[in-house]
């Protein structure tokens, strides 16, 4: 038998949980870095959590619509720099093709950090009529961001995947019920596949995309008091598309402009779910997300090990709709195997031994609750699949809890610097102007603006802002992020 060794986890998430996450993507095998700075080698294990959502959302878009394509890596530079505001947004995170061997281009290509601008371009020459709108594009591609401050996998990384929606719109009603719209299916998403719940609101004018009318984003909460942008919908109104002239003729005869929104989420939601859920034994994966459901552990001794084995076949068939794991390894002790999943967040572990199989049963154990239960051999398949949906609602309402007790309101700035510095998210009167809010982001070294809720951001007529005392414009939720 092989030697027995630990892989677990060796920091407490409430103690460093810097260190605690980059044991969990690492140990659980969901990704690396490569040799490249920043850049995330995505391992099998991490791969299935994006192949899952890719499946959730794509069915969720084309549903609506939306039909899938594929733009170019490379954007020449005279196409990124003809929106002004976009450009300069992205100017410190652009990484730049300058060279085709070792001869000069005779201009850069900017590697794409996002798609506005490649994208319009080619609808310019798609769009002439009003039966060619509403235009609905998405893509699933890589972006490149050449982050400058500390990487992380997945959080940050300058390489990542993402999907990106483009959308053109004949009227601005459209265009915003269609933003809205997709904000929504990525709140159900995480929602309803991450167990994750998330807060969802519009970004100030200082955290809008840059060249947006607005922008609406999906934000979660994490365990050590730092909110995370998971999704974004943006209302590009008709900025993108007076730059690269796209027009076309309505019912009317007349000459019009569409209108324009993007929308996005990307691989750095895997380290957001990471982190909400797992715990100081490991990863603890949300069972609508994880590839195997289950596995299936034999105890075996020499005079039973046939039996035992056959009955473990028989279950992995029987529960074949869950992609179970039959670990049947002797080179490793049925302890060791506990460890090993459990550490790798299958959501359910069954073990089987003779005494077991004697009586019929097996012993289920939820990755989340670490509680054994017997089960009948002839029950299972329900079993299994009521635990699954339980497991789920459970680790939901165990999040949601813990973001509702964070989110606090005040009314005085002692209590605003105080509680943002315990992690808290809190929620103020605010005056919406962007040196306001660099101000307070100055003042507490890193609080930002989150969102303006959808619900709830109401201020009473003569409400001030709690920084500058200038009008109130809306309630405005405030933290740390990364």
């Amino acid at each position: 038998m092989a030697k027995e060794m630990t892989r677990g986890i060796t920091v407490k998430k409430e103690e460093d949980i810097s260190e605690w996450y980059n044991q969990i993507i690492e140990k659980a095998e969901l990704a690396e870095f490569s040799e490249v700075k920043g850049c995330l080698v995505i391992r099998p294990n991490g791969m299935a959590i994006w192949e899952a959502m890719q499946q959730f959302f794509d069915k969720a878009i084309k549903s609506h619509g939306v039909r899938n394509a594929y733009f170019p890596i490379f954007i020449p530079e005279k196409y990124f720099k003809l929106e002004a505001e976009h450009a300069e947004g992205f100017t410190p995170e652009v990484a730049w093709v300058t060279h085709a061997g070792d001869e000069p281009l005779p201009e850069r290509l900017a590697i794409r950090p996002t798609s506005e601008t490649v994208m319009c371009t080619s609808f310019a020459r798609w769009v002439r009529s009003h039966r060619d709108l509403p235009v609905l594009i998405n893509q699933w591609c890589n972006v490149v961001r050449w982050e400058t401050k500390s990487t992380r996998p997945f959080l940050r990384s300058r390489e990542f995947l993402w999907q990106e929606g483009h959308c053109l719109h004949a009227t601005q009603e459209e265009n915003e019920g269609f933003v809205k719209l997709i904000l929504m299916e990525y709140k159900r998403m995480f929602e309803e596949l991450h167990a994750v719940p998330v807060l969802v609101g519009v970004k100030t004018a200082k955290e809008k995309f840059a060249g947006a009318r607005n922008t609406f984003a999906c934000e979660a909460f994490m365990p050590d008091g730092k909110a995370l942008q998971m999704a974004t919908s943006h209302d590009l109104g008709q900025g993108f598309v007076k730059t690269f002239n796209i027009r076309y003729t309505g019912e009317d005869g007349q000459e019009h402009m569409p209108f324009h929104n993007s929308w996005g989420f990307s691989t750095r939601s895997i380290g957001g779910m990471v982190m909400v859920h797992s715990d100081n034994n490991g990863l603890v994966l949300p069972p609508r997300i994880a590839y195997n459901k289950v596995v299936i552990i034999p105890i075996m001794f020499d005079k039973s090990r046939t039996d035992v084995l056959k009955a473990c076949e028989k279950l992995k068939q029987e529960l074949s709709e869950f992609n179970p794991i039959l670990d049947d390894r002797e080179e490793y002790s049925p302890g060791w195997k506990f460890n090993e999943y459990e550490l790798k967040g299958i959501p359910i572990r069954i073990e089987l031994g003779p005494r077991d199989l004697d009586s019929g049963q097996a012993v289920l154990v939820r990755r989340d609750k670490k509680e054994k239960q017997f089960v009948k051999l002839s029950d299972m398949r329900s079993v299994v699949a009521e635990e699954l949906e339980q497991m789920h609602h459970d680790l939901f309402d165990k999040a949601e809890e813990h973001l509702k007790s964070l989110m606090v309101s005040v009314d005085n700035w002692d209590d605003f610097v105080r509680l943002t510095g315990e992690g808290k998210l809190v929620k103020i009167p605010f005056c919406g102007e962007p040196e306001c809010e660099d101000w307070i982001k100055e003042k507490t070294k890193g609080v930002t603006s989150r969102c303006i809720p959808l619900e709830g951001s109401e201020v009473k007529p003569g409400t001030k802002c709690l920084h500058c005392g200038k009008d109130a414009k809306y309630m405005t939720f405030f933290s740390r992020s990364y």
